[in-house]
């Protein structure tokens, strides 16, 4: 893993990291840029670097704004994702490439689909949330409490989220007993990924969480690349009602519900899901 400074217009800074600039992959069949959750920063997932080996799968990515090494940028939409995966891309000699987000990954690997139609392959969405206010959707309906308040609070403008954060703990209830076990077992993966995201403060939680209850800057119905959506069933962090709703807006998307799943223990199939990657796009 290769882990680089890109400086951006206007002295802002990404945190970039790049799997396939050590030799191992000189010749990747298939880029994958990841757009993580939230808060994480943005290490590639490390428990499918083996099945991305297997497929010649290159991973790309970086620290969203306020995580890690990346330039907080206060105000951001969900759409300006696609900006900065096209300058990563760009500095790393990248054209077309596939993206691929969990959680709250999810709206800005979608955002990437929209507004990067020449250069995006192909969509993968896990457990990810669908726009704020979405029509035909109770937005809020099957979250836990503690998730509902936080966001609602975000919806209240960032002085009512900073107030909410400054006491927030974390709610274990969240998470089905599915998803502890899989946070015992591969997918602890998330321990390297989120105390780091949170390390100096919760500022870009807080910016994450005021993107998806704000306009996104984009219609996930113009996303022309094909699209995959993995959904568990039993999901209390963002319920599987904001992948159904995803599935009829997004065209050609397929969605592969796992009814006994959750917010984590979805990722079981995201092997899968990088073999449906390579299939569309090899």
């Amino acid at each position: 893993m290769i882990e680089t400074d890109l400086e951006l217009d206007g002295g802002r800074r990404l945190h970039v990291y790049d799997t396939g600039a050590d030799g191992r992959e000189e010749n990747p069949r298939l880029t994958v840029l990841w757009q993580h959750g939230t808060p994480n920063i943005g290490t590639p997932p490390g428990p499918l670097l083996r099945a991305s080996a297997r497929l010649g799968i290159r991973w790309v990515s970086y620290d969203r704004p306020g995580y890690g090494g990346s330039t907080s940028r206060p105000g951001r939409d969900v759409a300006s994702a696609a900006g900065d995966a096209a300058a990563v891309a760009d500095a790393l000699g990248i054209g077309r490439f596939a993206v691929m987000g969990h959680s709250g990954g999810g709206p800005h690997a979608l955002a990437c689909g929209a507004l990067l139609p020449e250069r995006v392959l192909a969509v993968v969405s896990v457990a990810g949330l669908a726009p704020f206010g979405a029509e035909g959707l109770d937005w809020f309906a099957g979250m836990t409490p503690s998730g509902a308040a936080g966001l609602r609070a975000a919806a209240g403008g960032r002085a009512a989220k900073e107030a909410y954060e400054a006491d927030a703990a974390y709610d274990p209830e969240m998470f089905i007993p599915a998803d502890h076990a899989a946070l015992a077992g591969e997918w602890s993966w998330f321990d390297e990924v989120v105390g780091p995201a949170v390390a100096d403060g919760p500022g870009g939680l807080i910016d994450d969480d005021l993107a998806y209850v704000a306009p996104w800057g984009c219609d996930p119905a113009r996303v022309v690349a094909p699209v995959l959506l993995l959904h568990g069933g039993e999901d209390r962090i963002v319920p599987s009602a904001h992948g159904r709703w995803l599935a009829d807006r997004c065209p050609g998307a397929e969605l592969r519900l796992a009814p006994a799943d959750g917010h984590i223990s979805v990722l079981g199939g995201a092997p899968a899901a990088l073999e449906w990657l390579a299939d569309r796009v090899g």
